[in-house]
């Protein structure tokens, strides 16, 4: 403690030199903690869109990941519903989930043959009231506001379509869908009824014949045997899905809707049953559970648990971007803190020459002498650090209580720029304790140096 409050009484003496040197930990630990709290934000960010979607984990038949997507029929769940079953009556699982649901992802055509255009879409088949309550996952606090699904409490032939979608199928004013100009075809590409054989086909939905100023698309898709089959659908909406890719091929419907279109007459399955958990911390004690079910009560099945990270790969790739721009940011500004804390140090062991000589005369050893410097490197990390890290999550503060709006990569629509600091300890303890280190280790040789120094040098030094 005595070195300690000498080492202190030294840094005092010189408050500007001092002061400078604060000031550019300060700058440095704010630098580090707000563009870790940015990249953190985002991480949390994307995390919550794909959970939303698409759950932590999903239960698929063997090698769907990989070959599914070309034949969804030949890849699904005959027994999903017992697998929803034992998923939620497993005594270890059933506290860790929030929903468990079965859902259909397949591939087609979607028409509005009146206006004569057509594109390839991605139908998702799904339960509405689960979507709905997938919806209301938020664990890390983020400023949603999510409307209710569109799909639930609507009939069976409705459907949901993203905007790109409706603006290619040109459904735009029967959907009110904002922001979308009206697009002038060549005469030559003026539609008018289906043709005969997607007609046939979809008259045996025996769908109402469509009303007037209502949105209906054709749906084309091959079933399990590989013949070409048609639904008729009912466009209830079109929203914007986050990712514009998504949005030009998005279609979502029932997924019993989708179920009768992949299926037919046959035995409707499913091509995936989606795991939604309370924390997502929970990944895996829950997928290592699911492996022993897989293994025991459910291995009748071939099949297989994918997490959001697998079948995002986006995600992962995102990542490890800013954990790499975060680590070079922060050995930056680590180099930096180095070579200006022991900027300082030196100059105070020139400076005191003739000090270490008077202390060494009088017996305090090169270890005191060392120990000295090095408590007053300490000293600096410390204080810096402390005061780093508090006006960081003031500068947060300020951010997050500015409503600024971002557009991330990929999206379409703007975001709150916010950033996390606050409650992250991992994030401020390390950046602290980096910052602290950094200072020991700078000021380590100026005290090495000065406990070198002979007595009778260091006492004639003027």
């Amino acid at each position: 403690m005595r070195t300690l409050s000498i080492a202190l009484r030294n840094l005092a003496r010189n408050r500007r030199r001092s002061l400078t040197t604060l000031f550019a930990m300060i700058v440095g630990a704010i630098t580090i903690l707000i563009f870790g709290g940015y990249s953190r934000d985002i991480t949390y960010g994307l995390q919550t869109g794909y959970v939303l979607r698409g759950g932590h984990l999903q239960v698929q038949r063997k090698d769907y990941f990989l070959y599914g997507s070309g034949n969804p029929a030949a890849y699904g769940i005959a027994g999903y519903a017992h697998v929803i079953d034992a998923i939620s009556k497993d005594p270890v699982l059933a506290p860790m989930v929030a929903v468990v649901t079965p859902t259909i992802n397949l591939g087609g055509i979607a028409g509005n043959f009146g206006a004569g255009v057509s594109r390839t879409v991605i139908g998702s088949g799904v339960v509405a009231a689960d979507r709905n309550r997938m919806r209301q996952w938020n664990d890390y606090r983020l400023p949603l506001k999510l409307a209710p699904f569109s799909l639930l409490g609507t009939a069976e032939d409705a459907a949901v379509i993203g905007n790109g979608v409706a603006r290619v199928l040109e459904l735009c004013q029967p959907l009110a869908v904002p922001n979308c100009p009206k697009h002038v075809k060549p005469a030559t590409a003026q539609g008018a009824d289906a043709p005969r054989d997607i007609s046939e086909l979809a008259a045996l939905e025996s769908r109402p014949a469509k009303a007037s100023g209502e949105a209906r698309i054709e749906l084309l898709a091959a079933n399990v045997h590989g013949a070409p089959n048609v639904a008729s659908l009912r466009v209830v909406k079109a929203e914007k899905q986050g990712f514009k890719e998504l949005d030009d091929m998005f279609v979502g419907m029932h997924f019993v809707q989708a179920q009768r279109l992949l299926y037919g007459n046959e035995r409707p399955e499913a091509t995936a049953v989606v795991v939604q958990l309370v924390h997502t911390s929970q990944i895996p004690a829950a997928r290592a559970r699911l492996a022993e079910l897989l293994a025991t009560e459910l291995k009748g099945d071939p099949l297989e648990v994918q997490d959001f990270e697998v079948l995002n790969p986006f995600y992962g790739q995102a990542i490890g971007m800013f954990a790499a721009i975060f680590g070079f940011m922060a050995v930056l500004i680590g180099a930096i803190v180095l070579f200006t804390v022991g900027n300082t140090m030196s100059t105070a062991v020139m400076e005191r020459t003739a000090e270490i000589g008077t202390l060494r005369a009088m017996g305090l050893r090169r270890s005191g002498i060392r120990w000295l410097f090095v408590c007053e490197g300490l000293l600096l990390g410390v204080i810096g650090a402390v005061l780093g890290v508090a006006a960081s999550l003031g500068v947060a503060w300020l951010i997050n209580h500015a409503g600024l709006t971002w557009l991330p990569p990929g999206q379409t629509d703007l975001v709150p720029l916010t950033v996390r600091v606050w409650g992250e300890m991992r994030l401020m303890l390390g950046t602290g304790a980096g910052l602290a280190l950094v200072a020991v280790i700078s000021a380590w040789w100026p005290a090495r140096r000065a406990a070198r120094m002979l007595i009778v040098d260091a006492l004639r030094h003027v």
